[in-house]
């Protein structure tokens, strides 16, 4: 069997196919984030088998709920697939699809409302708007630099990412209030959420900015974060529509499946379900 070395000039060759192949600068980041760690594990020689990889394996398994190991090892078996190191790809863990969601995780209407309280409150303007532009229109937080001046006047933003493009219209309420806010802080085109020297906000600062609230607005921290107010939109909109297909072009989804995800109930509420159906005397 032929041997395989780890070299830097292979992650370079990597990090250079996932730019041509147009991945985002997250998911580069967290490719190379996990090969590097991997890296970090090998002996000095940085030889590495299928043994290597399935101790490697077992060790994330103790360390990582199993979605988050399969996504490690995504990052591993794509790396060794560029470098034609077939004979050290392993299979990812089969995890079975759970029929609810936790409630812990889940953040209501009422606690989306608390936020942007909060951020009124602590005269953060520009979180409060980011929020309820991300809750109103399902965009993700990637795509924050396509709301710009100029689509505000168009009455929506034409989305390109990964290849893919979208049309997320926006709300006029919305665009409302970000026009002033524009006018405000002297922002006259390009994206208007950006920092005090013009840049696009950075995903870290937003997670920061939003965490930060968690206090004021009696919101648990853990459910704090940019993806769940798409989650909260998805959950908003179905309620009213009932439409699935049309709910997964609204998301940008190219697999209904990860739509059904979004919309999966919580465990009480699939418990009250379960007892309504009069099997249990």
């Amino acid at each position: 069997m032929e041997e395989h070395v780890m070299k830097e000039e292979n992650l370079k060759a990597y990090e250079q196919s996932l730019l041509e192949e147009e991945k985002s600068p997250a998911t580069c980041r967290k490719y190379l984030g996990d090969l590097q760690r991997f890296c970090a594990t090998l002996d000095a020689s940085g030889t590495v088998t299928k043994e290597i990889v399935i101790r490697y394996k077992q060790t994330l398994l103790c360390r990582y709920a199993e979605t988050t190991v399969n996504g490690i090892l995504a990052s591993l078996n794509g790396f060794f697939r560029r470098m034609g190191w077939y004979d050290c790809t392993i299979k990812s863990l089969k995890v079975q699809k759970e029929a609810f969601r936790s409630k812990k995780k889940e953040l209501t209407k009422k606690e989306y409302y608390r936020l942007l309280e909060a951020a009124k409150s602590q005269k953060n303007k520009r979180l409060y708007l980011l929020m309820q532009t991300i809750c109103s229109t399902r965009i993700r937080i990637s795509e924050l630099p396509f709301i710009t001046v100029e689509s505000l006047e168009s009455g929506y933003a034409r989305v390109r990412m990964k290849g893919k493009s979208r049309t997320v219209l926006l709300p006029a309420p919305l665009r409302r209030q970000l026009r002033l806010y524009s006018k405000e802080r002297n922002i006259n085109r390009g994206s208007i959420f950006i920092t005090a020297s013009g840049h696009p906000m950075d995903r870290s600062n937003i997670f920061r900015e939003m965490k930060a609230l968690s206090e004021t607005a009696c919101v648990d921290a853990t459910k704090i974060f940019p993806h769940n107010l798409r989650h909260l939109f998805a959950c908003c909109y179905y309620e009213i529509e009932k439409d699935i297909d049309h709910l997964a072009d609204l998301l940008g989804h190219s697999n209904i499946n990860t739509t059904r995800i979004y919309l999966a109930r919580s465990s009480e509420e699939q418990a009250q379900k379960l007892e309504s159906l009069g099997l249990v005397i």
